[in-house]
């Protein structure tokens, strides 16, 4: 028996010489591949097809066994189906439009599989007949819109959303799906935002509404203009904006509690026991199992926001209730056993969870809170790709706002401040942080916090030097915005300076194995000028004058880093090579530290001499730096608070392109047919007369 006869719907079997009986809606596909016009002898034959209840796979798969010659054979039948299909959705019988849209996600899929190497021109043809194709895609998105803008049943709306995600997700490369190009012209971009303005709507479909906003503004965004682009860049409407964010937050908060309760799981019972017997050689990998996936689809939309419209940066600030309690669903989304931790959209309970009453002694929460914590999640691990560009994302979205100046403002007000707990990475050398505890601040002290985790945890082998170029660069933009507002922020900027040094200590330590793969000079010199920063202008951002006396106490306590890697630049610019002009530059910026260090260090020798201290404390050393600040003689460095703004194009168009490639697959995935949920659909619309 073929693929297709195995799909065909076996009614009954009756004697081994005779054949299945096949259900009637198979048999009239039967007679739609064939070459007659299926109306010819039935004139009703359209009517009864779209009352039948559809099979998905057989059509699906009797599209994908089509050859070449038969293509041209029956594509006045496929063209007159998707007419039809079209036709059906304007009538007011409920499951014809049903099975119309149910039949169209099955024609744009069971096309594109069979004719993946075809032009777009090709299978536009094939579908709907190019002199016909304008027409027919504007009735066709007209309707949807209709549909998604009226008072039609919620879950007709979401089968018009799983449709058009069905579309936008039929090619790998999203800009290779010419048929988008009427997606372009006949925008839904309206029925987007009010389906997210609307606080019922939102909740039963906001998830696949910034998924599918999300993968249509990067449809040909480097190549022409993109009116999903333009229109999201100025969306200035408070209640669509603030919609928006509450999709967003929930999604990635729903993420989060997942997470939290997977680890609370793997910290009870048998892990727990084994781990303590046997010491923490496991923490490595069940902590890797947790954070195998993210979702992309959710932080694309985000960076999408936040970097196209300057109005979204607000929302990043509204407060909400924390909601880091479990919900218990009493309907969950189906989801197959094999989901991955978090790709797919929230259930339906947390996203229309109404908004809680603000409690005095309830901690509130924020988007960008929530961002936060989740990106202290997928920071931890980037040992493969998929990872890799989870927490590069994250540290892109994190540059955007760095460099807002209203975000700025908000991360630094010392009258909103908030207790932020960030996952850190479990490590055998340091004991778990305790939860709480966690001093309320500024939310800048988070961000921080969340670098100097990064720095300290991932100096490894397979070094992730993008990652690590973008930490500093976002510690770099917040400095520059303190130096220019002369905010003095309470922080433990030690803890900074140490890991900084730390991480010079390891690019010192390995340098010939990374520089077999990695520019060190250009990362060694960002840090060196980050050292600079609070040296030059650290008097007009360091909170107190001992913050200063501790910075010049860190430098000559290390200085035998300092000095290695001075001695290491130098030996690098004086030869002949590819590093030379990189190495020469570092060699600069170190001027004012080696001055520092070439200072204090024989006064404090000299003073512990003449007071016979072998080895001086801290308090005495910081007395020797207060004592001798006026001898001291340092140059003026140029440039340092000045930075190169965030541009995607051309610098990250290839990361994009590949993330947007990877998140339409996992959307395609999981929008599978079978998840419509037909039957739910079909008893719904039966009791409507």
């Amino acid at each position: 028996m073929s693929q297709v006869e195995k799909k065909a719907g076996l009614l009954r079997r009756t004697s081994s010489s005779k054949k299945p009986l096949k259900e009637k809606v198979v048999l009239m596909y039967d007679e739609i591949f064939a070459k007659e016009d299926p109306a010819k002898n039935n004139p009703r034959f359209w009517d009864e097809l779209f009352l039948m209840k559809v099979n998905l796979e057989y059509l699906e798969s009797k599209l994908e066994s089509v050859n070449g010659e038969e293509v041209q054979r029956i594509q006045d039948n496929i063209n007159s189906l998707f007419h039809h299909c079209v036709q059906a959705l304007g009538e007011e019988h409920q499951i014809k439009v049903v099975n119309a849209l149910q039949t169209l996600c099955a024609l744009f899929r069971g096309v594109h599989q069979k004719n993946k190497s075809a032009s777009g021109f090709d299978i536009i043809n094939m579908l709907m007949g190019f002199d016909k194709a304008e027409q027919r895609m504007k009735d066709l998105m007209e309707r949807l819109d209709s549909l998604l803008c009226g008072d039609s049943s919620e879950s007709l709306k979401s089968l018009c959303l799983k449709l058009l995600l069905c579309l936008v997700t039929v090619t790998d490369n999203i800009s290779q799906n010419t048929i988008l190009e009427y997606v372009m012209i006949n925008s839904i971009f309206e029925a987007i935002l009010q389906i997210l303005s609307d606080p019922s709507s939102r909740g039963q479909h906001g998830y696949d509404s910034v998924v599918l906003l999300a993968l249509l503004v990067n449809y040909r965004k480097y190549e022409s203009v993109n009116p999903y682009i333009v229109k999201l860049s100025i969306v200035d409407d408070e209640p669509t904006l603030d919609g928006m964010g509450v999709v967003l937050h929930q999604a990635l908060t729903e993420y989060n509690r997942q997470y939290k309760d997977k680890e609370e799981e793997n910290q009870g019972g048998f892990f727990s026991t084994l781990t303590s017997m046997v010491g923490s050689m496991f923490i490595a990998d069940v902590d890797e199992k947790l954070s195998v996936q993210t979702n992309e689809a959710i932080l694309l939309a985000l960076y999408e926001a936040v970097h196209l419209n300057r109005n979204f940066i607000t929302v990043l600030a509204q407060s909400h209730p924390e909601i880091d309690i479990a919900v218990t669903p009493t309907t969950p989304t189906p989801t197959t056993p094999t989901t991955p931790l978090g790709t797919t959209p929230p259930s339906l309970d947390v996203m229309n969870s109404p908004e809680l009453p603000l409690d005095p002694n309830l901690q509130t929460s924020n988007l960008l809170i929530t961002f936060l914590k989740y990106a202290s999640i997928v920071m931890q691990d980037t040992k493969d790709e998929h990872r890799l560009n989870s927490a590069r994302l994250c540290l892109i979205i994190l540059t955007c706002i760095a460099e807002d100046q209203y975000a700025d403002a908000f991360l630094h007000d010392d009258n909103i401040n908030f207790r932020v707990s960030l996952h850190r990475m479990p490590m055998r050398h340091r004991k778990k942080a305790p939860g709480k505890n966690i001093p309320s601040r500024p939310l800048v002290c988070a961000v921080l916090d969340l670098m100097v985790e990064f720095i300290v945890t991932h100096m490894m082998k397979d070094f992730p030097m993008d990652l690590y170029l973008r930490c500093v660069q976002i510690i770099h933009k917040l400095l520059c915005y303190q130096k220019k507002c002369r905010i003095r922020l309470h922080y433990t900027w030690r803890e900074l300076w140490s890991a900084l040094i730390n991480l010079l200590k390891f690019l010192l330590s390995n340098e010939t194995t990374l520089l077999a793969k990695h520019n060190i000079f250009h990362l060694a010199l960002l840090v060196v000028n980050l050292f600079n920063m609070f040296i030059t202008y650290g008097d007009t951002f360091l909170p107190t004058s001992n913050s200063y006396d501790e910075l010049y106490y860190e430098i000559v306590r290390m200085h035998q880093v300092f000095d290695n890697l001075y001695c290491m630049v130098l030996r690098v610019s004086t030869n002949t090579g590819q590093w030379k002009e990189a190495a020469s530059k570092v060699t600069h910026g170190l001027v004012n530290i080696r001055a520092i260090i070439n200072h204090f260090n024989p006064k404090i020798e000299s003073y512990a001499a003449v007071n016979h201290i072998s080895q001086l404390s801290e308090e005495q050393v910081l007395e020797v730096v207060r004592s001798n600040y006026d001898t001291l003689t340092l140059k003026l460095q140029d440039g340092l608070d000045q930075f190169e703004r965030y541009s995607e194009q051309p610098k990250e168009a290839a990361f994009f392109k590949e993330l947007v490639r990877s998140i339409s697959l996992n959307v395609r995935k999981n929008v599978s047919l079978n998840t419509l949920s037909q039957d739910v659909l079909l008893k719904e619309f039966s009791t409507i007369s």
